[in-house]
């Protein structure tokens, strides 16, 4: 039997395991999500947290882009009602509110539980591309910094990365990124599944700033 946790859930599990993220929060309310918001400072991205909702794009369940307190209460309501109205039976514990990360390349750091080889590793470029360009690279569990940085450079994506345009990105801290998430694969034999989709690199440091992980019950 498998178990889908939510974002806050799989986000402590990766922390534990040495994974950066983005700023955030839990907040339970509106009025919550304003304190949140002003504390860590906008812009913010507000996601949906429920054990029911695997998919939160799909179901209206993540907000970008807000600027200010008016902003933050429309998304707040907008998001509320599309997820109530696709999803009614879903059980809601709150909103994540979370420091909106920008100016950066958009990565995917994959894992997934093979039949015949055990825990295998997956990179390639974040968000909509990995869909469109199908440019994904993957390695059997553990891999060392070498590894991963050999995998990174064997997709199309990684000329982004390395200096494309006069443009570089820190692909050091991305091979770090994928060394830690192998270890957590490696140790936690209980994940079926694991998604850190996406992770923006920077020109120093990779930070995610969404995650999901499927356990084996």
């Amino acid at each position: 039997m498998m178990r889908t946790l939510n974002i806050l859930d799989s986000k402590r599990i990766m922390e534990k395991h040495g994974v950066k993220f983005a700023e955030s929060r839990l907040a339970r309310s509106v009025e919550e999500a304003l304190i949140v918001a002003n504390s860590t400072g906008y812009p913010v991205v507000l996601k949906i947290v429920s054990d029911d909702v695997s998919h939160k794009t799909d179901v209206g369940g993540v907000q970008v882009g807000i600027s200010n307190d008016h902003e933050l209460q429309e998304a707040f309501r907008k998001m509320m009602v599309s997820v109530k109205r696709k999803m009614p039976r879903a059980k809601i514990q709150g909103v994540l509110v979370q420091k909106m990360v920008e100016d950066g390349v958009n990565i995917l750091i994959g894992g997934k539980k093979d039949q015949q080889f055990g825990q295998v590793i997956a990179f390639g470029l974040g968000g909509i591309f990995v869909e469109v360009m199908e440019d994904v690279a993957f390695r059997i569990v553990p891999i060392g910094k070498k590894e991963a940085l050999e995998m990174m450079a064997e997709t199309k994506g990684f000329r982004i990365l390395d200096g494309y345009r006069g443009k570089s990105y820190d692909t050091d801290a991305v091979a770090t990124l994928l060394v830690k998430v192998s270890k957590m694969l490696e140790k936690r034999g209980d994940i079926a599944e694991l998604d850190l989709n996406p992770v923006i690199v920077l020109k120093k440091g990779a930070i995610a700033v969404d995650a999901r992980i499927v356990l084996e019950d």
